[in-house]
């Protein structure tokens, strides 16, 4: 299997550098809004200690990190990440246990750690889908969170609102019941252009 990947690596960084140079530029641009696991270092850290070995992956029982081919950008390939639309973050915290770079912090299972530790993104409600600000209960997005009353708390008619603690585990956005979704969760990694 090893021997499989080293070939398609081969091949693919050969044909990039065919590549005319815009079409170079471009393929090195990120496009897609994602998340990285919690307790990741920072992106240019992350891209930097990560060895791409997939631990991080294989330890997850949640089953939502993915891993980068060539959509991204070359710096981002076989790296991990989370798209919480497809599937969210339960902050088990056992990809940062089974990292052995550093690229994923190890973090106690534990509110107060997971809430001081954990950068992954913040939702953000979009009061023009929310069916709760149209004047339809619904809260779905408020049970769906692990740090209820912490991260989201809801008003009336279970109008929810996102507050600092919230860490980005992306469980509010899987749950939402609107398409497209009313409550995201957009990245606290900044990505280098």
């Amino acid at each position: 299997m090893q021997r499989r990947k080293f070939l398609q690596a081969c091949i693919a960084s050969g044909a990039f550098s065919v590549l005319p140079p815009r079409l170079r530029a471009a393929t090195s641009v990120p496009t897609l809004r994602f998340l990285r696991p919690p307790g990741a270092v920072s992106e240019e850290q992350f891209v930097e200690r990560c060895i791409r070995c997939g631990k991080c992956g294989e330890a997850c029982p949640n089953r939502c990190i993915e891993f980068f081919g060539f959509e991204n950008g070359l710096n981002s390939r076989d790296t991990p990440y989370i798209i919480p639309r497809e599937q969210a973050c339960i902050l088990c915290m056992k990809c940062g246990e089974a990292c052995p770079s550093g690229a994923i912090q190890p973090v106690p299972r534990e509110a107060e750690a997971i809430m001081q530790r954990v950068k992954m993104g913040h939702a953000r409600v979009d009061e023009q889908l929310c069916l709760s600000f149209q004047g339809k209960t619904c809260g779905v997005c408020y049970r769906a969170c692990p740090l209820q009353d912490v991260a989201i708390v809801v008003g009336r008619l279970e109008q929810p609102h996102v507050l600092g603690p919230c860490v980005g585990c992306g469980l509010c956005e899987r749950s939402c019941i609107q398409i497209p979704q009313a409550i995201r969760v957009f990245p606290s990694q900044t990505r280098p252009a």
